[in-house]
């Protein structure tokens, strides 16, 4: 039985191919505090993705989707930081992949994450067999290491969360007309605020069920507990999305929701 996808961090491979860029923290990444915001931390893995992607020479450099977001915010950047990007095919699927990047920052910023991308048919939009050229480029890192698709986070909210209407904006939607992943993470953020939740050395995790779509009705669900937080975007009466904060290292508070789940 293949592990779930993104829910560990495989290191560093000793060869084959490791994508590096670098970027700075912009005015528009960041909280009042100068900190980067967990959904510009995952704009900065989804542009990093596809510019490795379409480097790459892949044949079909677009035709993928998020799955599935673990992030571990050792130290979050900060506003005006430089932080260098490496990121790696880690496993693979017939039908998904999965890539783990590392970020550093020259003011000390440190983030290890892993995200499972579905490989689409953009037409059908229902997932595709990964091409020939995907292993010829992406296989010496992947090694034959399989990782499964499933999901592991509870779909729907435990008893007691709390709830309110969540705006879908015109500005969230991406190119295939969706609410994109990195925007879901805005949710996040909101929780992490209305809770005053402590943002430093955090484990974060997103799964993207049905998906956020406009002009539905759609509803943030969110439940506190002792060393975390759930979260659910409902879109009419279906999970969309479903997140996780925790500590990092923390494990009661993940088996106290599961075991509500």
């Amino acid at each position: 039985m293949p592990e779930p996808g993104a829910v560990e961090f495989v290191p560093l491979p000793e060869e084959g191919r490791v994508y590096r860029r670098g970027r700075r923290i912009r005015l528009g990444d960041v909280d009042p505090t100068g900190r980067c915001r967990l959904d510009s931390v995952v704009r900065h893995l989804q542009d990093v993705a596809r510019d490795d992607s379409a480097d790459s020479g892949l044949i079909d450099p677009m035709n993928w989707v998020v799955r599935r977001t673990l992030i571990e915010v050792h130290t979050a950047p900060v506003f005006q930081e430089w932080v260098e990007l490496a990121t790696w095919c880690s496993g693979h699927g017939s039908r998904w992949a999965e890539r783990r990047t590392d970020l550093t920052g020259d003011e000390g910023a440190r983030i290890t994450a892993v995200t499972l991308w579905i490989h689409v048919d953009l037409e059908t939009g229902r997932p595709r067999k990964l091409n020939p050229d995907f292993f010829e480029i992406y296989g010496p890192t992947a090694g034959d290491r399989v990782v499964s698709a499933r999901q592991s986070l509870p779909n729907q909210p435990i008893e007691g969360a709390g709830d309110e209407p969540w705006a879908v904006r015109f500005a969230d939607l991406d190119i295939l007309g969706h609410v994109n992943n990195a925007a879901q993470w805005v949710a996040v953020e909101e929780v992490l605020a209305l809770t005053e939740f402590p943002v430093t050395a955090i484990r974060a995790e997103l799964e993207h069920g049905a998906g956020v779509e406009q002009h539905h009705n759609t509803h943030l669900r969110w439940l506190e507990a002792d060393d975390g937080i759930d979260l659910w975007l409902m879109t009419d009466g279906v999970a969309g999305s479903v997140a996780r904060v925790r500590r990092v290292g923390s494990q009661s508070g993940n088996q106290a929701l599961m075991a509500n789940s």
